[in-house]
């Protein structure tokens, strides 16, 4: 027989579900673990990750798994893995549907490492000069000073789509160094750290909202970018958010020398 909750606990429990229910009116969404993720380490409440799944499970707030939508995987050769910022990029392209107007693109460049969305553009078409918008924007915040004099060039990951296979995307990659990696066909893992990001934009930002016009579409979408890199934690960074891994990994490069110059002396 299940004992009844007292009623210390149940009043306890009303201002978490209360800041449950905040997080998902904006996120709708998201997963009990992100939710857990966001109120311990960007609101401070320390509360258990399962008192969350609990109280949202009570309130009918959980994720409801599709299972039949899931891909069926074969055997494939596993993805490339970054062990550090700038080693491997991933760029991809989605398109939205704004009733008024028609259909704008959106197109990102993802930091594999940290996670951060570091160059987009958003465009009423798809074209190589967009998708090199893209990627002008990732260089110059990685790379204020120039790419061209670093010794930390990063890999391009595409698919085989016919803007990041055109001749002059791929002599501006080469003119820059920089390497690109196009994904083999049938291999839905090849991109698939880009490809997660951008879902994620259309569960949390596209199919959540009504747009009037591209122009609102593309402020709310730079201001989403801009959340997204500050204040989403993510499971796999340890549940800190994209900014917060990165400016963790310049602190232990910055710290290094630091450590050598105690040892020599």
């Amino acid at each position: 027989m299940k004992r009844a909750r007292s009623q210390t606990r149940i009043d306890s429990d009303k201002p978490i579900i209360a800041g449950i229910i905040t997080i998902k009116s904006e996120h709708p969404l998201w997963g009990y673990r992100r939710v857990w993720a966001y109120m311990r380490y960007r609101q401070g409440i320390f509360v258990g990750r399962n008192r969350i799944y609990r109280l949202m499970k009570e309130n009918k707030l959980l994720i409801t798994k599709q299972s039949k939508l899931l891909a069926k995987r074969k055997p494939i050769k596993p993805k490339p893995r970054a062990d550090r910022p700038n080693q491997i990029w991933g760029t991809d392209m989605s398109k939205v549907m704004i009733a008024s107007f028609g259909w704008v693109y959106l197109h990102i460049v993802l930091d594999w490492y940290s996670k951060e969305i570091i160059g987009f553009s958003v465009s009423f078409q798809s074209k190589t000069d967009d998708w090199l918008d893209a990627l002008h924007m990732a260089i110059n915040n990685r790379f204020p000073n120039g790419i061209l004099d670093s010794n930390d060039k990063p890999k391009l990951v595409s698919d085989n789509g016919c803007q990041p296979t055109s001749e002059r995307y791929m002599k501006t990659c080469s003119d820059l160094k920089i390497k690109q990696i196009f994904t083999t066909w049938n291999n839905p893992k090849g991109n698939a750290d880009t490809e997660r990001v951008i879902r994620t934009i259309k569960e949390d930002f596209v199919w959540v909202q009504d747009w009037n016009n591209p122009f609102q579409f593309q402020a709310g979408f730079e201001q989403w970018v801009h959340n997204y890199n500050t204040d989403f934690p993510h499971q796999s960074l340890n549940d800190y958010t994209p900014q917060q891994f990165m400016n963790s990994y310049q602190r232990k490069e910055e710290l290094i020398p630091q450590k050598i110059s105690l040892i020599s002396a």
